[in-house]
This record gives C-alpha cells, structure tokens and sequence, in this order.
C-alpha cells in the first residue's frame, strides 16, 4: 500500500492508495518480453512479476515446496505431473475469448483431464535436423540415422533435453505416438540414444549454444527447435532445416497452468494468458521462433512466413510430444541421464 500527502482545507491528510493490482509468471528465461503480453500491459499499465527456471522438474520442485506463482509455463510433457500433485486448478474457459479460435491439434482432448482445461496451449514449435547445408549432403539428412553415421561422429549434437531426446529417438525407431510407448518401443528408443551418443560433440543447453556450435563449424548436424533456422539465416548462415526426413519429425507443445495457491488476483491471470493469445502477441512471438496455438491468428500470417519460421505444413510423420504417462517420462528421465553419463 502507498500513502500519499494531500492538503484538504489546509491540513495534510494521509490517503491510502491501493497497490498497483500484481501477479507472478514462473517462466523460462525469455518469455517476460512485453511485447508478448502487450494487451495486458496496455491494460495495467506494466508487465507482471516474473520469476524464473531452468527445467520443469526444477519448477515443480520449486512449487511443491511452497513458492507461490500464479501461472507457470511448461510443456505437454509435464502436464500429467502437475495435474496429479494437485497444484493446479481448471481453467474458465469462458474467461478465455480465443479458446475457440485455438488450433484442435493443440487443445485435443490429450490435454484436457476428466472433461476439465488445466492445461491451456500457448506457444508450440518444430523440432527436426539442423545442418551446414555447405558441408553436409541433402541426402545425408534424409534419415534421422544420420545421427548413427559415422561420416559426421564429433561433429554433431542433441539437445539436453529429455522430451526432445526422446521424440528423436522414439521417430528413429518407428514409434510416432509415445503417449501409448510400449516397454519394446521405450527399450528400442533407448538403445538407439545409447548408439548414437559417442558420435556427439555436445548436449546444447539452449539455442544460442547451438548457433554458436554451427557457425564455428564445431558442430555440423544438430536436432534443434525451429528458432534456429529463422536465426541462422538473419546471420547469414547457410542452415538447412530437414523436417520431412524419412522418420519425420517432432512438434512440442507449451502452455500454463493456473496455480492452485497463487497470490494474486486471478483476473490477473487470465488477462495475462488472453494476453498471450491475443493476435497481437502472434507476430512477436513468430519473430522469436514460437508458434502461437491461436490458428486464426497464425493463419493470417500466410504460408510462406511459416515455412520461413520452420512451421510450415509438412509432408512426413510428426510426433506430436503431447502428455504421456507419469512413469514412462520418469522412466526416460533416469535412462537419459545414465546415457549422457556414457552408460
């Protein structure tokens, strides 16, 4: 609360002003550009609070143990987790004008949890073969098995990212949904990971490391998010970005959740989340390498603004990193860790 000093009839009175109206965002690095939520600020005059993470299992961690956030953003991955904690509430979808303007591929009934909307799809993107399109041979990237040829071992890469990791390797192995992964399909993907990893330079962290990696020439085949082609062209870097190889491809969801024991007003909530989804935000967070799940927003942009963004309509399989089973995902966790630790 402010006070402030006002003179009435010559004595100074001390009014009690409110406290501008706040709410805290628990995000990734990076999502706290206002041009993203440009309508809530033009509502409020200022951005929300951010507090921020640097993987979901450190966010949950974090929110089990007491902090207190009003929305987080994580990926379908997680969803299933975050929901079973009991530390997320349903949204009101009658509080969110876009809902019915959002892509059916992202708000199918894999993210929604006995008839009830925890999980509201915001941003998504591709994730497929990165290359040096000087060096590296348009058939090479033809299959995802270039990542097993030994033409290019020490010069390649995957990112530290389980979810990723796992797409890729579930793809190469020929399983294309892994919400339904069978123990055979798991076991198969995880060889193929253990195959495949003493022909890396690296495990990338982010994507500035991975431009980083292409531009030197350390690094010349990579599977890496779609923001790096848009980035590597505005560089002058000659990328190839192969998302129709054989196998295909993986799509990756994010979204918020809206915290069950959040401080702030909720109204907050939603007008940041609107915010979000508003066409306003579409193009800025198309610019950072990021869909956004309001396809009549996305649509407007014609195909070739989405083919030059890496999101363009694709003819091979795709999988679609959605929810999938608590125990499956904690299964890959530890075989991933193990894996990167040459075991």
């Amino acid at each position: 609360m402010t006070l402030k000093a006002t003179l009435l009839g010559g004595a100074a009175t001390l009014i009690a002003l409110p406290a501008a109206a706040q709410m805290t965002v628990f995000d990734y690095a990076g999502f706290e550009d206002p041009a993203f939520h440009a309508e809530y600020v033009e509502k409020h005059g200022e951005s929300p609070s951010f507090a921020f993470f640097g993987d979901e299992d450190e966010a949950f961690q974090k929110l089990s143990s007491g902090f207190r956030a009003d929305v987080t953003h994580i990926c379908a991955g997680s969803v299933n987790k975050f929901v079973d904690s009991g530390i997320v509430e349903p949204w009101d979808l009658s509080l969110i004008p876009e809902w019915a303007n959002l892509s059916t591929d992202l708000t199918g009934t894999e993210v929604d949890t006995n008839e009830d909307v925890f999980f509201l799809p915001v941003d998504y993107g591709s994730t497929a073969i990165a290359y040096n399109a000087e060096d590296v041979p348009a058939e090479d990237v033809a299959t995802l098995n270039v990542f097993t040829n030994p033409k290019y071992a020490g010069r390649m890469a995957l990112p530290d990212n389980v979810d990723d990791a796992y797409a890729l390797a579930y793809l190469a192995t020929g399983t294309t949904d892994w919400s339904a992964a069978t123990d055979a399909q798991f076991e198969a993907a995880s060889a193929w990971l253990r195959e495949v990893h003493p022909n890396l330079r690296t495990y990338w962290t982010d994507p500035a490391e991975l431009s980083q990696l292409l531009a030197s020439g350390e690094v010349l085949v990579s599977w890496a998010w779609n923001e790096t082609l848009p980035t590597m062209v505005e560089e002058g870097f000659p990328i190839g970005f192969q998302r129709e190889a054989a196998e295909g491809s993986s799509l990756w969801l994010c979204g918020y959740v809206n915290m069950r024991e959040g401080e702030g007003e909720e109204q907050l909530a939603y007008d940041y989340v609107n915010a979000m989804l508003a066409p306003s935000a579409t193009v800025p967070l198309l610019e950072a390498g990021y869909g956004q799940s309001n396809q009549a927003a996305m649509a407007s942009q014609g195909e070739e603004a989405l083919v030059a963004a890496g999101l363009g309509q694709i003819d091979a399989p795709v999988l679609a990193q959605l929810p999938m089973d608590a125990a499956l995902r904690e299964k890959q966790n530890e075989t991933f860790e193990r894996i990167k630790a040459g075991f």
